[in-house]
Order: structure tokens, then C-alpha cells, then sequence
């Protein structure tokens, strides 16, 4: 099977592009979903997270505090690095799990730290969704109305777009209308779809 690993920076438009990717019957596996799934009360990684970060960490019904912990791993690059470790590989089983189970020609793998982790290993081909940062810093506000130092804090845990674009097989440039990135998520829809039809793909 075809494996696309599929990101960008925030605000870039991953969640636009994997809608018209699942619109022409792809299957779409995203792991900020599947990340959320098992940090979930009474699963083993929120049990472990909770252990490695404190009680505190919880919400008084037992869920995670997330915006306790988004601030716990801006500030302190040594957290982030034990939350992943917690994260990445049930996140990354459960994905190959679910890919297993799907009939797609090909599937599209949504990961938003795929070059921050040194994930590219997992897929066959990289499909980077790009747009100018001063885009996104202009989306982000309008979205999600944050701060200017919160949005820096941000873009500076991610990878810059040009180490992003330097991982990229295949790149849709988001910078204008709907139709014009539709466009672009059909030629590589046909193209992966002859991809996956000839191509013999070494296993992983």
C-alpha cells in the first residue's frame, strides 16, 4: 500500500486538504486524532503522562488539562521531549493498525510533526502543504484569535518551512482560492492513483 505522510505548519490548510483528499474516497488517518483518542481518561498514556508531569496535570474529572500541558511543553523543551516519548510510538502502532485495516489505493497519513520527529522513515512519498508564514500568523489570528507571542512560541516548536520543504516529494501551495487547492489535491490524487497501481513499494 501507498503511504503519504501529510503536513505542514499550522494554519497551512492540512485539515482542508485531507477533507478533499477523503472526499474522492482516500482514507485519511490523522494522528492528532488518534493522540487525543489516547490521552483519554482511563487510558495508558494519559495513566503515564500524569505520572512523568504530576497530578496537576488533570483536570478535577480525571480528563487532561491540554492547555496546562501546551504550556508545560513550549516552555520547557525537556517535556516535550517525554511527552513524545509517552505519544509517538502508540500513536504511530495505532496508525499502522488502522492502515491495516483499510482497503484505500493508497492512504494519506496526517502527521503535523512528521519533520520535527524524523518520521519520513514510515511512508513512501512526503506531501508538504505550504503557504508563506505571514499567512499563517494572519490565519491563526482570525481563527483562533492568539496572541502575537503565543503564535511565535508556536511556529518556533515547529519545523521552519524551508526544512518542511526540504523533506517534500510532492508540495500543494495554499496562498489562494478553494478551487485553485482542489486543483492541485486532484492532480496528485490521479498521480498517486497510478503510483499505487504500478509501483511495486518496498515494505517498511
Amino acid at each position: 500500500m501507498l503511504k503519504i505522510g501529510l503536513t505542514g505548519g499550522i494554519a497551512s490548510g492540512k485539515s482542508t486538504v485531507e477533507k478533499l483528499f477523503a472526499k474522492r474516497g482516500i482514507t485519511v488517518i490523522d494522528a492528532d486524532k488518534i493522540a487525543r483518542n489516547l490521552v483519554k481518561p482511563g487510558q495508558p498514556a494519559l495513566d503515564a503522562i500524569a505520572q512523568e508531569f504530576g497530578k496537576s496535570i488533570l483536570l478535577p474529572d480525571g480528563s487532561l488539562n491540554r492547555a496546562k500541558l501546551r504550556e508545560l511543553v513550549f516552555n520547557h523543551p525537556r517535556h516535550k521531549e517525554k511527552l513524545e516519548a509517552i505519544l509517538h510510538p502508540a500513536v504511530y502502532a495505532e496508525m499502522d493498525r488502522m492502515a491495516a485495516k483499510c482497503d484505500s489505493p493508497y492512504v494519506i497519513f496526517s502527521v503535523p510533526l512528521l519533520v520535527e520527529t524524523g518520521a519520513e522513515k514510515h511512508f513512501h512519498r512526503i506531501l508538504v502543504i505550504d503557504c508563506p508564514e505571514a499567512m499563517q500568523i494572519a490565519r491563526l489570528k482570525q481563527r483562533d484569535g492568539l496572541s502575537d507571542e503565543m503564535i511565535e512560541k508556536i511556529m518556533k516548536n515547529q519545523a521552519s518551512r524551508s526544512q518542511r520543504l526540504a523533506v517534500a516529494e510532492d508540495i500543494i501551495v495554499n496562498d489562494r482560492d478553494f478551487n485553485h487547492l482542489e486543483k492541485q489535491v486532484e492532480e496528485l490524487h490521479q498521480f498517486y492513483l497510478r503510483l499505487s497501481q504500478a509501483q511495486t513499494l518496498e515494505p517498511f
